[in-house]
């Protein structure tokens, strides 16, 4: 996603969990179709919001160990982060709305 930072093992405690700000994680795969459906719906969320939150990506393949640390187990899955907790999760696409309201702490469920 050319608009969104991506987060590694070594960069993600600082990007994500030390953040002052909420941060969506999208951990995403090249490969994966669904994952370029929502590639342009974050990149709106993160023009839009940028002063409010924050939208990074992990490539699930490359830093398996952080996927499986969070207990990702497809693609795309969005965590929602906020004070350095997972405050929500998304599995599959979803519009704005429901991204936006994992950082409420409601969990949103694929349709």
């Amino acid at each position: 996603m050319k608009n969104l930072p991506s987060v590694t093992e070594a960069s993600f405690a600082a990007e994500v969990l030390a953040s002052s700000v909420p941060v969506l994680v999208d951990f995403t795969a090249a490969w994966c179709a669904p994952c370029r459906a929502l590639a342009p719906i974050l990149e709106r969320i993160a023009a839009e919001a940028e002063s409010r939150l924050k939208v990074v990506t992990v490539d699930g393949d490359e830093e398996s160990g952080l996927a499986s640390r969070y207990g990702v187990r497809g693609f795309p899955t969005i965590l929602a982060f906020s004070g350095g907790k997972e405050v929500g999760r998304q599995v599959g696409v979803a519009n704005t709305e429901k991204l936006l309201a994992l950082l409420e702490g409601q969990r949103a469920v694929a349709p």
